[in-house]
């Protein structure tokens, strides 16, 4: 936030169009949710689409500067697919889910948790909020 000139937030608002009307009407919904932690899931696919990348980075941002916390659940099935490639290793669906075996299962933890995690925090960090990744395997074994 900044001085006396309002919040960097609401600059970036005024600078991009945005009139304070928007504001106001959202701000029902950011007094429901503030001190509230809002879980969210980040698919794949909406990582690919860089100005997408961007936007998700800003809304989060803004929920952390109005007191909302955000938990992220990311996908990474694009990236995933990258590496199975890579390494060789034949991808199978069944119904539309991915099969996934042994193997495959070390190479989608390595992906999710290895990179995708970490670029998803370096995301959110470099549009100004803090974030630290987690994965659903850490502190179980």
């Amino acid at each position: 936030m900044r001085g006396a000139g309002g919040s960097k937030i609401y600059n970036d608002f005024m600078q991009n169009g945005t009139d304070s009307r928007e504001l106001i009407r959202a701000l029902p919904h950011i007094r429901a949710l503030r001190g509230k932690t809002v879980v969210m899931k980040y698919g794949g696919s909406a990582m690919i689409n860089g100005e997408l990348k961007k936007s998700v980075a800003e809304d989060i941002v803004f929920m952390a500067a109005v007191g909302i916390r955000a938990v992220v659940v990311h996908g990474g099935g694009p990236e995933i697919d990258t590496m199975l490639r890579a390494v060789g290793k034949e991808m199978r669906f069944a119904d539309g889910l991915r099969y996934t075996d042994g193997e495959t299962m070390d190479i989608v933890q390595m992906v999710l948790f290895g990179k995708v995690s970490k670029d998803v925090c370096a995301l959110i960090q470099r549009a100004g909020a803090e974030a630290i990744g987690l994965c659903g395997l850490d502190g179980l074994w």
